[in-house]
């Protein structure tokens, strides 16, 4: 059955279907194709109602927008239920980080400033502010999930607190400039001279500034530069992408994706003490 749809969704007869491991946070199924004249493709499968709406969101996205930074999209087939298949290139031979060079980094970073420029689709949805930007105010009102991580003492988050709640209030979020929302090292790669990001499904309109200051925590950790050494952020998007992890990684675990939390608090660590230095909180 499986094989059947993707040869619809390719067009092209289908030879071999492989399962693909090792990326990826939701339960969708992962699949390299081969076709009978031998070459590949990478698939994606829905599985629940969540991952069938962000396979149909990313979809809409390979056709909204363009560029050598998305992977090439090669079918697509629609079970109009909990199971749609999306179709792109082959990136599993590709050079994905860490290790990070730092000749690297600033490619990553010149592919956000890329993305931005793109002309502006009509459809493209707007940045949820209050998602993206609320996450102090989330621990202000229930900070115990936050303190359970051992991060910092409650009386250290009292006197914190007020700053870094001001400081990403005044974030500018909202703009008018395309947004991938999701830079990190799984989901983006090297092919030739290409910088690629994979998974469209976040893609919107904001502030650039938000994907760049976002990748830089997960870059850091994963034996990259230090955040101020390769990008100068407003200390107040800093602190605003502190507060997005700060209120997410002490809750329970995701349904169907347990190493959400994770990586969400590898990236608290640092997220947190480049806010405590750019806001000059001290220890």
């Amino acid at each position: 059955m499986v094989t059947e749809r993707l040869t619809r969704a390719i067009g092209r007869p289908v030879a071999r279907v492989m399962p693909f491991v090792g990326r990826g946070y939701t339960p969708a199924r992962r699949m390299i194709v081969e076709l009978a004249d031998g070459s590949k493709v990478f698939a994606k499968q829905g599985m629940n109602e969540y991952t069938a709406g962000e396979l149909r969101r990313e979809h809409e996205n390979y056709l909204r927008l363009h560029g050598s930074f998305m992977p090439r999209l090669r079918g697509w087939d629609d079970d109009g239920g909990l199971e749609p298949i999306l179709v792109l290139e082959d990136l599993s031979g590709a050079h994905w980080p860490p290790p990070w060079r730092l000749d690297q980094v600033h490619k990553v970073l010149d592919t956000i400033t890329a993305i931005a420029e793109q002309p502006v689709p009509d459809d493209m949805p707007a940045l949820m502010v209050e998602w993206v930007g609320g996450g102090w105010n989330a621990v202000a009102k229930d900070p115990e999930p936050f303190l359970s991580l051992g991060l910092c003492t409650a009386r250290w988050l009292d006197r914190a607190l007020p700053p870094l709640t001001a400081a990403a209030e005044s974030a500018r979020l909202k703009g008018d400039s395309v947004l991938h929302l999701d830079v990190r090292s799984d989901n983006l790669c090297f092919s030739g001279d290409r910088t690629v990001l994979v998974d469209w499904n976040h893609a919107c309109l904001a502030n650039p500034e938000i994907d760049r200051a976002f990748f830089l925590p997960s870059m850091h950790a994963e034996g990259g530069p230090a955040p101020e050494e390769v990008a100068t952020i407003d200390p107040a998007m800093v602190a605003v992408v502190a507060g997005f992890f700060a209120c997410r990684a002490g809750l329970p675990p995701v349904p169907d994706a347990p190493g959400v939390r994770p990586i969400q608090r590898t990236q608290l660590e640092v997220a947190l003490p480049w806010a405590i230095r750019a806001l000059g909180l001290g220890a």
